[in-house]
């Protein structure tokens, strides 16, 4: 990976707004969310489902268009060039491809992005047996529970080695054990890889295992840099 200075922002979001639908049906999901992420920093998105959460992540990875404001990745190129490569978004519903097995789903970025089909799949293996996942890579989809399509879909975001790893409810299908085993190994990698984590969850004993947390309540967004331990934490708590 390309080095960037830890003093350039990854994601700028200035005044950012999504609006689904229009006239009397229009409903606000963000409202003039105003933040900046940095190389390695780890922050939880905190608030309870439906608070806009996910539509600020889905923004931040270049899935969707904001209504208003405006985003900029300064530190990471257009927003064409984010997928797959710098940026890795780990979705909170199903993301694998039902025709490819567990393997062939963690290494499909990494073939889009160019790397070695060989290549590819031996970084793909490394990440599913971090997550404890080796016996599942000739899996498909339809053979696996909802908590390990979650876990290789966390798989297929580390093999990418991004700048950036945004994580939607990672732990939402995942008992206490696997989950704390699945923030640790995201925690990891990221320090590893010099990378910033974002991760949203209304599970508290997930935020506080971040460096800062950020209460998103209504569509509102307050990026106040918070320890995730202190006690202004616990309006983090869903």
């Amino acid at each position: 990976m390309t080095d960037v200075d830890e003093n350039t922002a990854l994601v700028r979001c200035t005044d950012l707004a999504r609006t689904y639908g229009s006239g009397r049906t229009a409903v606000v999901a963000l409202h003039g969310a105003t933040c900046e992420i940095f190389p390695g920093e780890q922050i939880a998105l905190m608030g309870p489902s439906g608070s806009g959460k996910s539509t600020l992540l889905h923004l931040i990875a270049g899935l969707d268009s904001p209504t208003a404001g405006r985003i900029e990745w300064p530190a990471l190129g257009d927003r064409i060039s984010l997928r797959p490569g710098p940026v890795a978004l780990v979705l909170q519903g199903p993301s694998l491809l039902a025709s490819l097995d567990a393997v062939e789903n963690v290494a499909l970025p990494l073939v889009l992005e160019g790397i070695d089909d060989s290549d590819a799949r031996e970084r793909a293996i490394a990440a599913l047996e971090r997550l404890e996942l080796a016996d599942l890579h000739a899996k498909l989809p339809e053979e696996l529970s909802g908590g390990q399509m979650q876990r290789i879909a966390i798989a297929r975001a580390l093999a990418q080695r991004p700048r950036l790893y945004l994580a939607d409810e990672p732990t939402g299908q995942l008992d206490h054990e696997t989950a704390t085993h699945v923030i640790d190994v995201l925690l990891e990698t990221a320090r590893e890889n010099g990378a910033a984590l974002v991760v949203s969850t209304h599970d508290a004993a997930v935020g506080e295992r971040l460096d800062h947390c950020w209460p998103v309540v209504d569509g509102r967004l307050d990026a106040t840099r918070t320890p995730s331990k202190t006690p202004k934490a616990a309006s983090c708590s869903a």
